[in-house]
């Protein structure tokens, strides 16, 4: 078998290496898990899985810091919030195993007509059949935990297709779980080409396929899946904010800070569109400048570092390219606006380019936070609202009303209210929609999504 090495985003050293699975492998572990699916008789009943989980979460917690540095290494997440989604998904973890308590029917009310007379009616829970995880780079880890541990939970055989550029991580995943008593078969990963990963998604034994990534990349990947093949679809927001005159500034600068410059921009909910009234739109920017002058940047796995390396050095020069061409297009730099090196860019602040710019239209996946005045909130909204995504947004003000108008209004799955719209807690419902997304993620969603509900019905004269 051949392996491929996975590179560091920051300096380009080799960090570590995985097998290549070809599309023959792929194929034979669709094989697997299918058998696995097949075989009821020998399901892992939930008594077992929660014990598997339980020993997941132990494994895991005594290794937080090799698993932090492996994160970090092959994601380029610095250090310090590599260490948070380590601890992350080790809470993911044991919020899987308290959902598996609440799987759970219903009695369906039977006897009321004539039709119905001398029944009763149940239903219950089934896992899905075969689940196909496409993942990201942008969490290595938890985005892992987050497709992997649901289809465990409820019964699912599960083969998970990391990113190449950030493999280890899911692969460490599935060597955990046989660590922790899985057995061989329900957890499989597969370093592959789209080749291979198409296969996953377009086989007839795959059931559900869950897919973090590229719009474009996943709404093919839907167009193609078999029929009865359900997913969950995970793409970018180009998350808008809009700030009132009666924000609270001092609260919320670090706020906005830290949802645009996190993993240096790289996270599909990262604050990037920021709507700021006119009389305080001159104040917001510079002191969001101010913010953004002072953070560290570097090595990842540097202590100090706050944000890190892009995933590759073409991220670099894209961000280059649409922070150049929104000057062209009327937006004035204060703070950043270049290259550190081929891995790194300056965090970056750039104030009304126009609404046709790259940047105000697209997800710019990088350490760039834009600010656009308004005069009025229905124009912040529509202005807000003008783009075919609707993932997470925010608003800040201290007006109850002004909050709910633009909660009501505003294209959004979730809207935050002065709290930055990167804001997530693992089990709260996670999704985009239009072309942001389809189904929902969160580990407890996740659970459902991965579950199929089956109906009995007793028919008998003693009823």
């Amino acid at each position: 078998m051949s392996t491929i090495e996975v590179t560091s985003p920051f300096d380009g050293k080799v960090v570590g290496s995985v097998p290549f699975t070809d599309v023959e492998g792929v194929q034979r572990a669709i094989d697997t898990a299918y058998e696995k699916f097949l075989d009821k008789d020998n399901w892992i009943p939930k008594h077992k899985r929660i014990e598997i989980l339980e020993n997941l979460m132990n494994i895991m917690s005594s290794q937080v810091e090799e698993l932090t540095i492996l994160c970090a290494s092959e994601g380029g997440k610095p250090y310090m919030d590599s260490k948070v989604e380590i601890q992350r998904a080790i809470n993911g973890v044991k919020i899987a195993i308290e959902q598996i308590g609440q799987i759970e029917g219903q009695e369906i009310a039977m006897g009321h007509t004539a039709s119905s007379a001398n029944r009763m009616a149940y239903t219950m829970k089934e896992p899905i059949g075969v689940v196909a995880a496409i993942s990201a780079f942008n969490h290595p880890f938890n985005l892992a935990i987050h497709q992997v541990i649901p289809a465990i939970a409820v019964g699912c055989p599960v083969i998970i297709r990391p990113a190449t550029q950030t493999p280890m991580s899911a692969v460490k995943l599935v060597e955990l779980l046989k660590e922790a008593g899985l057995p061989d078969g329900w957890a499989q990963a597969v370093v592959c080409d789209r080749a291979g990963g198409e296969l996953l998604v377009t086989s007839p034994k795959t059931a559900f396929f869950t897919f973090i990534g590229s719009g474009p990349v996943g709404w093919y990947l839907n167009s193609k899946a078999s029929p009865g093949t359900r997913s969950a679809l995970e793409h970018g927001g180009v998350a808008p904010v809009i700030v009132e005159p009666d924000a609270d500034i001092e609260a919320m600068i670090p706020d906005l800070g830290k949802g645009g410059f996190y993993h240096a921009g790289q996270v599909c909910v990262s604050v990037q569109r920021i709507f700021v009234h006119e009389s305080i739109a001159d104040d917001i920017a510079n002191r969001l400048a101010d913010y953004a002058k002072n953070l560290v940047v570097g090595d990842q796995l540097d202590p100090k570092t706050e944000v890190g390396p892009l995933i590759n050095h073409n991220e670099v020069n894209r961000v280059e390219e649409w922070v150049n061409e929104a000057v062209e297009k009327g937006g004035k730099i204060l703070t950043g606006g270049k290259r550190i090196s081929d891995s790194l860019y300056e965090p970056t602040v750039i104030v009304n380019p126009s609404d046709d710019a790259i940047i105000s239209q697209k997800e710019i996946f990088g350490p760039v936070v834009v600010v656009y005045s308004y005069k009025t909130l229905d124009e912040a909204i529509n202005r807000a609202n003008q783009l075919d995504v609707s993932f997470q947004a925010a608003v800040f003000t201290k007006n109850i009303d002004t909050a709910l108008k633009a909660v009501k209004r505003l294209n959004g799955t979730a809207v935050m209210v002065n709290d930055h719209t990167a804001f997530r807690v693992d089990w709260m419902p996670f999704g985009g929609a239009k072309t942001s997304g389809l189904g929902l993620g969160g580990i407890p969603d996740s659970m459902h999504e991965m579950q199929n509900q089956k109906l009995m019905v007793i028919k008998s004269p003693s009823l």
